[in-house]
């Protein structure tokens, strides 16, 4: 039997007995670890190519390709370390492959004659970040939560499905946009007041906000927030989106490891903005969405729940600097009452936290029977040097790519501390004096816009909801915002969220993007959010994708039943 070192490869062109014992190591380590990689690669080829598997075999396989993909981050970890060495070394080179349309790596022929390792294989943006030798340490962390949070939604963008160009592409229904009133919108934006050119306009900005845009925003937000004395537009900072507002507060109100509360399920854009600059953990205060003595409602947020949590918190060392609220709530879609929104203040004040409140949906409540009241609505504040508003155009006015996001803060320590962002994450002077325009015509967002959505949106609603309750499945009733919380826990088994995000990947397969619990922090597995702020055709289509994936679905879980009940 040949000794262990009697296998090893060694540097191309060179006989084993020419290696000089003085050389360094890296490059010979560096080759072996390549075949050490295609040989991985080549193995787990073999364990997951078998077709026609049973639905426990293919969750078997699923396991050994997540075994894979492991293994594969750290071997291509340490052919980053090999390779820096080997580089200085020997100015080793490695080629790399092409990749085909579907971003699949292509592998060349081996030449048997040659002696040649094969390629080192193309690896996706995601992969590429672990073998940075560019990136910091903090790079590669971004880099990585960037591709791991967008990738799906980056595949979207670039197969986008179009009724006339590609009718094969994507449909999203996860990224919560409102285009209900697209035609509404395209002609207030061509009207004669929009269009404006002048100097000031194309100079850079007062970086909390042009003044006139700060003026208009809290005319605006005083008349619609029904606040009682007119909001001071010393008090507004303005940036590009709602994110950067509370990137921008996760940043001024925390140090790095710190932390806010948020009722979960909560919008996952704000981990990625908590995370993405501050560093601030989102402490998650759970809900449930079983009705009990003492959670009279689903997904109801007590200040019980809120004592416990900070307290647990604290017990592991944890520092809270605040709570943050969401209301109309996303993705459930509740209002909270004055006097629920009342005591979630008193709560913070007693233990001396900010509260943060995205208003965002403010204007999306379509039942006529439900009034939504603002926190700036009320006479006095537990604590209003402690209590901040976010209000953004994104998902009431249906232009989210106008990037608008304002922050109204008694504390003028806060605005100070936000305006700075806005050297970085300030709005262009013509897109200003747009949405200026826009906020100034109440006239016509009373009689017009808002009248319209309101209607679309309830249509919408009641086209989505009746095809739920056809197919049988739960969802969570409300009358607020661009979704519905949607409960397809009967499609998996076992409830894991691991079934989740195998039903996720279907619908996927089925070009049709949704957003799972998981990625909202739900407690509970199974829960999915389904936007449905689309026009009908598009809508219909989507459902139709949506059935499918469902119907496929059962009938893999009736295939396994019958084979459980075969090995009993």
């Amino acid at each position: 039997m040949s000794h262990w070192s009697d296998t090893l490869p060694v540097p191309s062109g060179q006989r084993r007995d020419q290696v000089p014992r003085d050389h360094s190591i890296y490059p010979q380590l560096l080759e072996i670890t390549l075949h050490l990689r295609q040989a991985m690669r080549e193995h787990f080829v073999q364990l997951t190519s078998r077709q026609g598997l049973s639905l426990e075999e293919r969750r078997h396989t699923q396991a050994i390709r997540e075994k894979e993909a492991l293994l594969s981050c750290l071997i291509r970890r340490m052919i980053n370390l090999l390779q820096s060495e080997a580089a200085s070394d020997l100015e080793l080179q490695v080629p790399l492959p092409s990749e085909d349309s579907r971003g699949d790596v292509k592998y060349g022929q081996r030449d048997q004659l040659s002696g040649q390792p094969d390629p080192v294989p193309q690896l996706s943006d995601c992969e590429a970040a672990f073998v940075s030798r560019d990136l910091s340490n903090r790079g590669i962390d971004i880099s990585v939560f960037y591709q791991s949070s967008f990738q799906d939604y980056n595949a979207y963008q670039k197969d986008k499905y179009h009724k006339d160009k590609n009718t094969l592409g994507f449909i999203n229904l996860g990224t919560s946009e409102n285009k209900l009133c697209m035609d509404l919108m395209t002609e207030r934006l061509q009207e004669r007041d929009m269009n404006c050119i002048e100097d000031a306009l194309l100079q850079y900005p007062d970086w909390r906000g042009q003044p006139f845009l700060r003026e208009e925003v809290a005319r605006f937000l005083t008349c619609y927030c029904r606040a009682p004395t007119r909001l001071d537009p010393e008090n507004v900072v303005v940036l590009n989106g709602c994110c950067s507002v509370f990137s921008a507060l996760a940043m001024v109100l925390c140090d790095p490891g710190e932390a806010f509360l948020v009722p979960a399920p909560f919008y996952g854009g704000f981990a990625f903005s908590s995370r993405l600059y501050a560093k601030v953990e989102l402490i998650p205060v759970y809900l449930e969405s079983e009705v009990t003595v003492t959670n009279t409602q689903p997904f109801q947020l007590t200040v019980d729940k809120l004592e416990e949590a900070l307290l647990e918190a604290r017990l592991e060392g944890k520092k809270v600097r605040g709570l943050v609220l969401i209301n109309p709530q996303n993705p459930v879609g509740d209002i909270y009452s004055p006097d629920s929104l009342m005591k979630y203040l008193e709560f913070a004040k007693r233990y001396n936290l900010h509260v943060i409140i995205d208003e965002i949906y403010m204007l999306s409540v379509f039942d006529e029977s439900i009034t939504f009241h603002s926190v700036l609505s009320m006479k006095s504040l537990p604590d209003r040097n402690r209590t901040h508003v976010i209000w953004g155009t994104s998902k009431d006015f249906g232009i989210s790519g106008f990037r608008f996001g304002a922050l109204y803060t008694h504390n003028k320590e806060v605005v100070s501390a936000v305006s700075a962002f806005g050297y970085l994450h300030s709005i262009s002077g013509i897109v200003q004096h747009k949405l200026c325009q826009l906020l100034h015509n109440t006239e016509w967002i009373d009689k017009v816009y808002l009248p319209t959505n309101c209607y679309r949106l309830r249509e919408a609603h009641k086209y989505i909801t009746a095809k739920l309750k056809a197919l049988e499945i739960p969802f969570h009733n409300s009358s607020s915002g661009l979704y519905v919380w949607i409960n397809l826990k009967k499609y998996l088994d076992p409830c894991t969220f691991e079934e989740e995000r195998l039903l996720y990947c279907r619908f996927l397969d089925n070009k049709l993007l949704l957003s799972r619990g998981k990625a909202y922090m739900c407690k509970e597995p199974g829960w999915f959010c389904l936007i449905f702020a689309d026009e009908l055709p598009r809508l219909k289509l989507a459902m139709r994708r949506f059935c499918d994936v469902l119907q496929e679905q059962k009938e893999a879980l009736i295939v396994k039943q019958l084979e459980d009940a075969m090995r009993e």
